[in-house]
């Protein structure tokens, strides 16, 4: 069995789109995943397959829509893969502040990325890469200051997910 990282996108934020975690992991456990376990509020799990990702990214959408009324976007990616770009990270030095660290994780290597427009609305104090089918930023001044996180999806014309280094590190702890 191979094992994977799911990453829900829009769950749990906001009081929006309400997944208990519980029941998160009753739907992993009913399409015959195995070793499910979760990590905060927000839709991280860690799990083990024989599916291919994207049949694993479909299931897991569709049956949290029977459930729950709405069908998130789910990105699964291989424990090797999640472990590729965790390697990547430029920034992973920034150790005594990992919520200043954002990993986006993109469905897809861009295209046409709209780099410019990011560098334009980066704060003096943010830099980022885009590197290894990941977008990578670091904002000392926080992620809800940041113009140009709330624009890395349009400007990379890609679906992404995005989550704070205490959270990458988190479910690397928790891959086996």
């Amino acid at each position: 069995m191979t094992q994977y990282v799911a990453l829900f996108r829009g769950i749990n934020v906001g009081g929006k789109h309400i997944v208990p975690m519980k029941d998160l992991r009753e739907i992993f456990s009913s399409l015959g995943y195995e070793n499910v376990q979760t990590y905060i509020q927000s839709g991280n799990a860690v799990f083990s397959s024989d599916a291919s990702t994207d049949k694993l990214s479909a299931s897991l959408s569709k049956e949290v829509g029977k459930r729950f009324g709405f069908e998130p976007q789910v990105l699964v990616l291989t424990s090797d893969r999640f472990h590729e770009i965790v390697a990547s990270n430029p920034y992973a030095d920034v150790d005594s502040e990992p919520k200043t660290v954002h990993v986006t994780f993109l469905s897809a290597n861009p295209v046409d990325p709209d780099l410019a427009t990011l560098d334009e609305l980066r704060a003096g104090s943010e830099s980022f890469e885009l590197k290894d089918g990941a977008f990578y930023l670091h904002a000392p001044d926080g992620i809800a200051r940041s113009r140009l996180a709330a624009k890395v999806d349009r400007c990379l014309g890609v679906d992404t997910t995005a989550r704070n280094w205490r959270t990458v590190t988190k479910l690397v702890e928790m891959l086996t």
